[in-house]
């Protein structure tokens, strides 16, 4: 069963894929938290990640780049010990390591969606082979649904889906590529 099928009419499912899932983000805010729960997706269902939302929110400071760039050893124990996120430090550090490569990255490049734009289009080999080369804890799922999920590939909306025509008005990257 496909995702749109399958989230219509679900309490967490629906409204994130109704308003959110395949939309073009361009706030860096936004696609950093797009990005730090997909890699706490990882092994886990994509609910389990919707439900924690609220409160990777608030451990994440508001996924402010700057603010979780600069965390340090007490802020990796604090989110160690919050029994509202996944606690997994190789998902911590991932969130720590991949602000400050973020920082870079706006040094560089303006923001994090003119880093994004600078490379598109890529074929899905080539953007997992930038991101794992640009940041950490990004495997192949990972990169693909944040990509599908931020509207740089296809395919996170059936055709006949209600919402793929809304985010076709859109204009998003993967269809100016």
């Amino acid at each position: 069963m496909s995702y749109c099928a399958s989230a219509s009419g679900h309490p967490d499912h629906g409204p994130y894929h109704d308003t959110e899932y395949g939309f073009p983000l361009g706030e860096d805010r936004a696609l950093f938290e797009r990005l730090m729960l997909e890699i706490n997706q990882a092994g886990l269902s994509w609910l389990t990640v919707l439900r924690k939302r609220a409160a990777f929110h608030a451990a994440y400071a508001g996924f402010d780049i700057d603010a979780v760039a600069g965390f340090g050893a007490a802020d990796r124990a604090r989110l160690l010990a919050d029994a509202g996120i996944i606690r997994n430090r190789r998902k911590v550090d991932a969130a720590i390591e991949n602000a400050r490569r973020l920082v870079a990255i706006r040094a560089n490049h303006g923001s994090f969606s003119a880093w994004l734009d600078a490379h598109h289009p890529l074929t899905i080999e080539a953007w997992l082979a930038l991101f794992c080369k640009t940041f950490v804890f990004t495997g192949p799922e990972i990169v693909r649904e944040f990509l599908l999920s931020t509207g740089y590939l296809p395919g996170a909306h059936e055709e006949s889906c209600p919402v793929f025509a809304r985010i076709a008005a859109l204009d998003p990257p993967w269809m100016r590529g």
